[in-house]
């Protein structure tokens, strides 16, 4: 998918069909105030998100790889409000 695309609510109001298409290919938010409010999305889209939504593994089904890349992984510096809770196990 492309580029959101942002619209004022009153546009999406006149040309619905327009923005209705647009959606199948790129995510279409409407703006409430200038606030966004809605987003319009493609069914494709929204069943992908939903399988997501649903996916549930456990660790017997991560691979070597997936494994190898959870221990590599370091938390960005917006972590480190949270060094506080670990001190015991002697993490960062």
């Amino acid at each position: 998918m492309s580029d959101t695309l942002e619209i004022p609510s009153e546009e999406f109001e006149h040309n619905f069909s327009r923005y209705r298409s647009a959606a199948k290919h790129q995510p279409v938010v409407v703006l409430d105030e200038g606030e966004d409010a809605v987003v319009l999305i493609s069914m494709n889209e929204y069943r992908r998100l939903k399988r997501r939504d649903r996916e549930v593994l456990r660790v017997e089904d991560l691979s070597d790889d997936d494994i190898a890349a959870i221990e590599a992984t370091e938390p960005g510096p917006e972590c480190a409000q949270f060094d506080h809770e670990f001190p015991a196990h002697g993490w960062k």
